[in-house]
């Protein structure tokens, strides 16, 4: 088990398995029948993911243009639930096929704001890419369900891989759970 930052870390899914992963991801991806292709990887923590998705998405002949969102669902302070833009793409997105790609999906409040977001700017359609589904997470209220899943997250706060806890941990290669102290 590596030790990190005096932590050991148990690992979840390695660099090697979530390379091989993001092929096959590519694959059902480039599959679909996408026009105008935009990838909006939803900031911070899927950072990685997106970068690696985009090159095998590349790999799988599929040229796709890229943006940036990023969104905080607060809830102390402010109304419970609600979902900030704190940074917005700078693309039109009417008419296009739109990819959000995150790397995680829990409650499903963050992306479900980013695609309604999408297609009331005149999205021609919206899926939605995610490393870990915590599908047990999924509230009632936002049933949204992803179109492609890297793996099902088992119900532990993982770290790694863009994933982070207090901004640590992003650079694992692999996912992980934090097992304690080393």
């Amino acid at each position: 088990m590596p030790v990190v930052r005096g932590k050991r870390i148990e690992v979840l899914y390695s660099a090697s398995t979530i390379a091989a992963r993001n092929l096959e991801l590519a694959k059902e991806i480039a599959a679909r029948d996408y026009r105008d292709l935009l990838v909006i990887s939803v900031l911070k923590g899927s950072f990685i993911f997106s970068a690696d998705l985009v090159r095998a998405m590349h790999d799988a002949g599929m040229e796709p243009d890229v943006e940036f969102i990023m969104l905080s669902t607060y809830g102390a302070g402010t109304e419970a639930g609600e979902v900030k833009i704190l940074r917005d793409v700078d693309s039109d997105v009417s008419d296009r096929d739109i990819l959000l790609v995150d790397d995680i999906l829990e409650s499903g409040r963050t992306l479900t704001f980013a695609r309604d977001l999408m297609l009331e700017r005149g999205a021609r359609s919206v899926g939605v890419a995610v490393l870990l589904d915590k599908s047990m997470r999924r509230q009632a209220d936002t049933p949204l369900q992803p179109d492609f899943v890297g793996f099902e997250c088992p119900d532990h706060f993982v770290v790694g891989y863009g994933m982070d806890v207090g901004h640590a941990f992003r650079e694992l290669p692999f996912v992980g759970i934090v097992a304690g102290d080393a």
